[in-house]
């Protein structure tokens, strides 16, 4: 053997005992699934404790009146919570890195920014020639800034126990339901803090759950005087239970978790599409972004629109006039019904000149309405026609590509039939109204008011006089609306306009002997038609069982008064002939129950009671059933 050859397979032979003793120490130091899975989840479990104190903390903090003691305790939670996300932030930034998405890179980085930020004025002191720093350090150093930083990573962590518990192939149906009624009892606990209320008020645990019930199921009945109870902190919890309940629970954790973590499990996106009206998985993310962007966009628009209309005119200073006004957006878009005037909208500071300020309330109920799926694609229409136009001004060479059907049938559904009912519900109440419960007022107020109140019942709950003073033929008319409702994938509650015009179209469908149901040249699909059938059939039966127990409950009680308030709770209305604050706790507690399933969806709450089943792989035969 040569000597090069010796060296050569003796160099190959050091090599492979070398890479056998690294790999060996590989090994010893890798961990093998399982036991990464154990730690994954109990650490994963110490940081959902870890924020879940510092939630409670924080609730503590700006809920009661604390000592010195006692704040300094609430510090040093915030502290040791800060400590423990930063650490937290620099093992994930190190160890799974490389398994960052690519969509999850920018908020990362936006988590790292606000930990850096945070950081910074406590380990940096500022010099004299960087005192014009000062505004900024003290900034960062106030206890509100360290707070929000403490609720957006306590929120993260919230968001990946929300997607684990979904990637566990959990019914999606029950997991909804599940996550109103947390929000729900949580709402209900802050309302009950000496801080929510006014001094002098103590408010009972079922006026709390009903008033946070009402907010998070975006109705509006209230069993108590709004303003007349709760203080700023109070408001504000509603207003933040109102948004929660109109962007929906599912759709606000599921966009935080997508953008945290980087993705979802299949079965998720699933869910998730079906949440959000998505018609694919490739713009679930966008769709999520333009939930959040519509709803922030139009609530700002919203809030100055009514800022204007009120400025200078009640009486009120500028901090109170923009809160009023952001107030009144979110509860408006959110179609919620709240008001943090005394006797609603119709209190007389504001009933009288005030005709923007009607008109721009009822354009955010009806933009909240008609719904996320129809906003998206108005704004797809609009930008095709947009590009279509500057196409031609600009004389560019080629010809654009051209579409057809960009509005799709949705859209004209809802279009349509809200323009209808808009159209019918303001000349009805005109007419019917017009010198009574609107006598004395100008005749453009009339008109106002008379396209207001046909815009309220489609489940705003506002209302600008007091319904008591409507005939009958009114009230008749506004439980048809509310029953009606607003569109589906809305703020909106009520059987929804979708499932009316379907029902109404299978009715023509069969008086004319047809064997499909067809709309706008389209034939409606049999599954369409049969939920359709049951959401109508069911509505009436839930409403039909509620009354009948609360007339039972409240034998001394108008019985067309209780109508109109189950009508009302069932369709997240809010509006009440004054019968609320009259109810006894039992007939409170089935309101509320109410409130729920028609915020959530009969179907949906009946599905989370019930394991779905296969479809068999059989037919029984076809027979007819005389029906006449």
């Amino acid at each position: 053997m040569s000597q090069k050859r010796f060296y050569s397979t003796e160099n190959r032979r050091i090599t492979t005992r070398f890479n056998i003793r690294k790999m060996r120490r590989w090994q010893v130091l890798q961990l093998n699934p399982s036991t990464k899975g154990r730690i994954a989840f109990w650490w994963q479990l110490f940081m959902f404790l870890v924020s879940s104190i510092a939630v409670a903390a924080i609730v503590i903090d700006y809920g009661f009146v604390l000592d010195e003691g006692e704040t300094q305790m609430i510090h040093n939670i915030y502290r040791f919570t800060w400590w423990v996300y930063i650490l937290s932030y620099i093992v994930r930034l190190i160890l799974q890195w490389r398994d960052i998405k690519r969509k999850a890179v920018w908020m990362t980085l936006f988590s790292g920014l606000l930990l850096f930020l945070s950081a910074l004025p406590r380990f940096i002191t500022l010099n004299e020639s960087w005192m014009w720093l000062s505004g900024v350090w003290n900034i960062l150093l106030h206890n509100l800034f360290l707070i929000f930083v403490i609720c957006y990573f306590a929120l993260i962590e919230v968001s990946r126990g929300v997607v684990s518990f979904i990637n566990k192939k959990t019914n999606p149906a029950t997991l909804m339901a599940v996550c109103f009624a947390v929000i729900i009892l949580f709402g209900a606990l802050l309302l009950l803090l000496p801080r929510s209320t006014l001094d002098h008020i103590r408010l009972p645990v079922v006026d709390a759950l009903f008033v946070s019930t009402s907010a998070v199921c975006v109705t509006g009945l209230s069993t108590v005087d709004i303003a007349q109870t709760f203080s700023t902190e109070g408001m504000i919890i509603i207003a933040l239970l109102i948004q929660i309940g109109g962007l929906g629970v599912m759709t606000i954790t599921s966009f935080f978790a997508m953008f945290f973590m980087g993705g979802t499990g299949l079965f998720n996106q699933f869910a998730l599409r079906d949440m959000v009206g998505s018609e694919q998985f490739s713009s679930l993310i966008s769709t999520l972004l333009y939930i959040l962007g519509f709803t922030f966009v139009i609530e700002v628009i919203g809030a100055f629109g009514i800022w204007l209309s009120i400025h200078s005119t009640m009486g009120m200073t500028l901090r109170e006039e923009i809160f009023f006004s952001i107030f009144h957006s979110i509860s408006a878009f959110c179609n919620a019904g709240f008001s943090t005037m005394s006797g609603n909208l119709g209190n007389e500071a504001i009933i009288t000149n005030h005709n923007g300020f009607f008109l721009v309330i009822s354009i955010l109920i009806i933009l909240g309405g008609i719904g996320f799926p129809i906003l998206m694609n108005i704004k797809r229409l609009c930008g095709y026609h947009l590009r279509k136009l500057l196409h031609r001004l600009l004389k560019r060479d080629g010809a654009m590509p051209r579409y057809t059907h960009i509005t799709n049938i949705n859209t004209r559904i809802v279009l349509i039939m809200t323009m209808i009912l808009l159209s019918v519900g303001t000349v009805a109440i005109a007419i019917l109204e017009w010198n009574g419960a609107f006598d004395g007022m100008p005749t453009f107020d009339k008109i106002v008011h008379s396209f207001f109140n046909a815009v309220a019942p489609r489940t705003a709950g506002f209302n600008s006089v007091d319904l008591g003073h409507f005939s009958i033929l009114t009230i008749l008319l506004y439980i048809l609306l509310m029953w009606i409702g607003g569109a589906s994938q809305s703020t909106a509650g009520g059987i929804k306009v979708n499932t009316f015009a379907v029902a109404l179209a299978n009715l023509m469908a069969v008086i004319r002997g047809r064997d499909s149901v067809t709309l706008f040249q389209r034939e409606i699909a049999a599954d369409s038609v049969r939920r359709a059938s049951a959401v109508l059939f069911g509505s009436i039966i839930t409403i039909v069982i509620f009354f009948v127990s609360i007339v039972a409950l409240e034998p001394d009680l108008p019985v067309d008064g209780l109508l109109f308030e189950v009508v009302s709770a069932f369709g997240t209305v809010g509006s009440s002939l004054n019968i609320t604050p009259l109810l006894s706790s039992n007939s409170k507690v089935l309101i509320l129950i109410l409130m729920f399933v028609g915020r959530v969806g009969m179907i949906t709450v009946l599905m989370s009671f019930l394991r779905h089943g296969s479809s068999p792989k059989y037919r029984f035969p076809k027979d007819n059933v005389i029906i006449n």
